[in-house]
């Protein structure tokens, strides 16, 4: 004889009755959201139940269980029509003076004298637009939270990049300090080496001076003696003297393309990075570097705000700059990393669903010794086989 077991809801739910339910390759079958929702907090790929590691992204839907689902719960709201517990009459109005479902019996008892009806169809219509509004409110209350957050962090973010700017900017500032002093110094040295030539000079030239003062005065003694031959001597002893050649400061030496030669110097200080890390798509579990040119990944998660721009499910991060044309190419390094994925995006593809990497990206990735290429004709293409 064959066994036959009656299935209950409690065979099919997790922990509401399975919606969109996925097998996993230990033949555990969990709804797809909630499995999302459990990878995502966990960071693992295990299965929810045994904890066992899942060889697949993306599991497969387990069609025969959505279908007993599906049955169930058509056959749970064709069956839910309430009836008076009194009465055992439908309860067709709503009073709205009790706030409750009643019947016609109900309508004409003493307990509801004067008391206001509607049609229930049309009390469910209102409960529906005030569930509505409810909604409304809660997710505008949510915006506003996040409002807050996001003026928060934007104040905390400016100051950030403040600092930021300030620190890049004094090394600037100090580099071009030591320039200048750099200079002004090399200007004195040389004037003081050119001052002090001349000084020497100069002191040459009062020996020569009091030298031929002696000697005129000798001459003009001996005149008086017709002494001509001694006149001759001391003419042609005597030496003129000169400038020295070269004895101004060299100016052009200092100012000749002054801002130039700082400017090339100034390039062995600065570097130019082509693609700079955009901080605002980087989800809460990612930390870039203060120049915005590496990340990695944090096990804790910092505090961020859910702006429309920044990535929720995959740990991925865009470059601040995009382009639409011409051929591009970049030196990335990865490090010892086992697992990393580097590849391009359109900027207008959703960063917040789970399908992200099915639409519109074209990337290298690496995992467990493996490299492969992905595109939305080729995905997940072993480059080595």
């Amino acid at each position: 004889m064959a066994f036959v077991k009656t299935v209950s809801v409690e065979d099919l739910s997790c922990p509401e009755i399975f919606k969109a339910p996925v097998i996993l390759s230990c033949s555990h079958s969990v709804c797809k959201e909630c499995l999302q929702k459990f990878w995502e907090t966990r960071n693992t790929q295990d299965c929810p139940i045994y904890r066992r590691r899942s060889s697949k992204l993306g599991p497969p839907c387990n069609l025969v269980l959505k279908n007993v689902c599906e049955s169930l719960t058509v056959e749970s709201a064709s069956g839910s029509e309430e009836v008076c517990s009194l009465h055992n009459e439908k309860l067709k109005l709503f009073c709205l003076d009790d706030e409750q479902p009643v019947c016609v019996v109900c309508r004409d008892s003493e307990k509801h004298v004067n008391h206001r009806f509607r049609p229930i169809n049309e009390a469910e219509q209102l409960k529906t637009a005030l569930t509505s509004f409810q909604e409304k409110l809660k997710h505008t209350e949510k915006i506003k939270r996040e409002g807050k957050l996001l003026c928060f962090y934007i104040q905390t973010q400016s100051e950030h990049t403040e600092q930021q700017i300030k620190e890049e900017f004094k090394k600037l500032h100090q580099f071009l300090r030591d320039e200048e002093e750099a200079s002004i110094t090399a200007l004195r040295k040389e004037e003081e080496q050119k001052s002090q030539m001349l000084k020497e000079k100069l002191e040459e030239m009062n020996r020569q001076i009091s030298a031929l003062s002696d000697t005129i005065k000798d001459t003009e003694e001996k005149m008086k003696a017709m002494d001509v031959i001694v006149l001759s001597r001391a003419q042609s002893s005597q030496q003129d003297p000169q400038i020295l050649s070269g004895a101004l400061v060299n100016v052009t030496n200092y100012l000749r393309n002054l801002t130039f030669r700082v400017w090339k110097k100034m390039q062995e200080l600065v570097q130019n990075t082509p693609v700079t890390l955009d901080p605002n798509t980087a989800p809460s579990r990612l930390i870039l570097s203060d120049d915005l040119t590496s990340l990695r990944r944090s096990k804790t998660q910092k505090l961020v705000p859910d702006n429309p721009e920044r990535f929720y499910k995959y740990s991925c991060v865009l470059g601040s700059e995009g382009f639409n044309s011409g051929t591009h190419f970049w030196d990335v390094e990865v490090g010892d990393n086992s697992w990393w994925i580097i590849g391009l995006t359109t900027e207008s593809n959703k960063r917040k669903g789970a399908d992200f990497f099915n639409t519109n990206v074209w990337c290298v990735w690496y995992k467990d010794d493996e490299y492969f290429s992905h595109s939305p004709e080729i995905p997940n293409n072993p480059l080595f086989s």
